[in-house]
């Protein structure tokens, strides 16, 4: 199991910063996917793990926006600032031998994606990461984002409509 956390740490990590915003959060949130996993779903097989490892933290990303929403209704004064932590688009990226011009185009369009993505609705942004990150088929992001398979058909075609109108000029 240890394998498997490893290999899926740094995309949950990212996908968990995107929608919470706040690095302890996001933190948190794969932190607490990854212990359930481990402390309920061991015993299960390898080919299980991936898909039950989204919907927990799928799961954690919604309770930490439901906390973040009472947070603001029971404490509208307090102001804390934004600390998004988002990785660079380097760090998002594969850095090939590329040309410094080329480089800083992808670099760009990079960053343009992440604050595309930051500005859909969570089950829009959900949907993207699940299927083209995380490269889940329908039904394991359907029941990763506990909805049916046409609801993350739904999602997802409304995050590419929204994310090409926002991306024009690096959309393929």
């Amino acid at each position: 199991m240890a394998i498997f956390l490893a290999s899926v740490e740094q995309k949950a990590y990212r996908m968990a910063l995107f929608a919470l915003k706040q690095r302890d959060d996001a933190l948190d949130a794969v932190q607490d996917a990854m212990l359930q996993l481990v402390q309920n779903y061991s015993g299960r097989s390898e080919s299980e793990w991936p898909p039950l490892f989204q919907r927990i933290l799928q799961n954690r990303i919604q309770d930490g926006h439901r906390r973040k929403r009472w947070s603001r209704l029971f404490t509208p004064w307090r102001d804390e600032p934004d600390e998004t932590g988002m990785p660079e688009a380097n760090e998002v990226t594969d850095k090939q031998q590329l040309p410094q011009a080329e480089q800083l185009h992808q670099d760009r369009a990079m960053a343009r994606l992440q604050l595309a993505l930051q500005s859909l609705p969570l089950r829009q942004q959900q949907a993207y990461l699940l299927r083209h990150w995380e490269g889940l088929d329908v039904k394991d992001t359907a029941n990763a984002m506990n909805c049916s398979e046409g609801s993350v058909k739904t999602h997802l075609s409304r995050a590419l409509a929204a994310l090409k109108k926002q991306l024009l000029e690096d959309w393929p």
